[in-house]
């Protein structure tokens, strides 16, 4: 029987972080569900996991925070003896224009989207398995420019550059490193404060013409995360239904 393969995903308690967890469970990997807060949530999809025949466990842990990024870590190898797939879903966002931007919450977005993405990124650098996978979740609008996105955004920029750059400096390890960077998707945090006008605007944006839902973005990662993404490394994979 081959070894089973080990996922840690951050911001899994809820949204597309939850899907993806969620997903790779289905798919047959056991996954460190990281949460920032919500323990009650978090709970609940370790029980949905559990419940379906997978095995998971819930780690409290601030991305940014190195020593608790660690133990997350520790956790996956003492649990299910070591990590395969790392996928950093974890993110803040506040919206408005850089004119009115409150730099208390731009550095905020920035300690989680920019230093909890390196932190995240370089445990796994020192602990992937061979063969394993890499994903950050980035965001369409750093190509489409949405106004009220700009410090968002920015952050995200950041994310992707560090993602590139760690897929050439795992040469040789047999690691892919990819960003998946969803266009308007249908999360609660998403739909949280819009009107149903500006949603329905939004969802008109792709010639799909709908909004992305959490399956579609974690399909992706799943994708990346598995065997049929081996030979994708070191890229940006924009998940938004075409909007240009």
């Amino acid at each position: 029987m081959s070894q089973q393969r080990v996922a840690v995903v951050t911001g899994a308690s809820r949204g597309i972080g939850r899907q993806i967890a969620v997903t790779l469970a289905a798919q047959g990997q056991a996954v460190v569900v990281g949460y920032a807060g919500r323990a009650d949530a978090a709970a609940e999809v370790v029980q949905e996991i559990t419940a379906a025949g997978g095995r998971a466990v819930a780690v409290q842990a601030d991305v940014a925070d190195e020593h608790a990024v660690a133990a997350m870590f520790d956790t996956a190898e003492s649990e299910f003896g070591g990590v395969d797939v790392v996928v950093n879903s974890a993110g803040r966002m506040v919206l408005t224009t850089i004119a009115e931007l409150n730099l208390d919450d731009l550095d905020a977005m920035h300690r989680t989207n920019i230093r909890g993405t390196f932190v995240v990124l370089r445990e796994a650098a020192r602990r992937v398995r061979a063969g394993g996978a890499v994903v950050t979740l980035s965001t369409s609008v750093v190509g489409l420019q949405f106004p009220t996105y700009g410090g968002y955004a920015a952050s995200k920029g950041a994310v992707e550059s560090t993602t590139l750059i760690l897929a050439r400096e795992l040469r040789g390890r047999d690691i892919t490193v990819n960003t998946v960077a969803p266009g308007p998707t249908a999360t609660e945090l998403f739909l949280e404060g819009k009107d149903q006008p500006t949603i329905d605007h939004l969802a008109k944006q792709p010639p799909l013409e709908r909004l992305g839902t959490p399956e579609d973005i974690a399909n992706v990662v799943v994708f990346l995360a598995g065997p049929g993404g081996r030979w994708v490394n070191g890229q940006v994979l924009r998940a938004n239904g075409g909007i240009i």
